[in-house]
């Protein structure tokens, strides 16, 4: 594996998960990592197992200068578009770090309105070991987010799709019909025509 990249200076990296899913929030996270205290094994969150991620998770939070979460709700997806919504929970994470960065590296190939310059990273999940630390507390949070649906709403099997339209999920769909956590926006849930 690649040593991944910890650029110098108060860089924070920036990922989303949950652009997919057909329920449940978009999640940001945005992190400063701290040179002087590296974590091994940062990488690409979906390279790695739950178990890995959680691990991971915790010493983000323990050894980074800056770290912070934030999330667009499903009304905020359904009423801007997921990606709109996307860099919206973007721009709140670095808004919520209590260290103002002096620039900041978003995973993907659009970067959110921020108060410091910005670039876009395509693949830097993989590459930008803060991306990767941001990747891992965006998709640990968001899973959890997803647990929890599960507890309410347990007849969706969230615990185990974590609201990708999987033929599983497709199928609880069309036999419970939405619940208020999914996008109304999304295909798979309009076409179900119980709006």
């Amino acid at each position: 594996m690649a040593e991944l990249i910890v650029p110098a200076g108060l860089v924070c990296g920036v990922d989303e998960a949950g652009r997919g899913p057909l329920a449940g929030a978009v999640v940001a996270a945005a992190v400063i990592l701290d040179p002087a205290w590296p974590i091994a094994g940062l990488d690409d969150s979906k390279k790695l197992s739950a178990k890995k991620r959680e691990a991971l998770a915790l010493l983000i939070r323990e050894r980074a200068l800056a770290w912070a979460v934030a999330e667009a709700s499903v009304a905020e997806i359904d009423r801007l578009n997921v990606l709109q919504a996307s860099l919206l929970a973007m721009q709140r994470a670095v808004a919520a770090l209590a260290v103002p960065p002096e620039r900041a590296l978003i995973d993907g190939n659009r970067c959110p309105q921020l108060p410091c310059p910005a670039e876009a990273l395509v693949g830097g999940d993989a590459r930008s070991a803060p991306i990767a630390a941001a990747s891992i507390l965006a998709k640990t949070v968001r899973d959890a987010g997803m647990l929890a649906l599960h507890e309410r709403h347990p007849e969706y099997a969230f615990d185990r799709h974590k609201g990708y339209p999987t033929a599983q999920h497709l199928a609880a769909l069309r036999r419970h019909g939405p619940c208020p956590e999914h996008r109304r926006s999304f295909a798979p849930v309009a076409q179900l025509n119980l709006l």
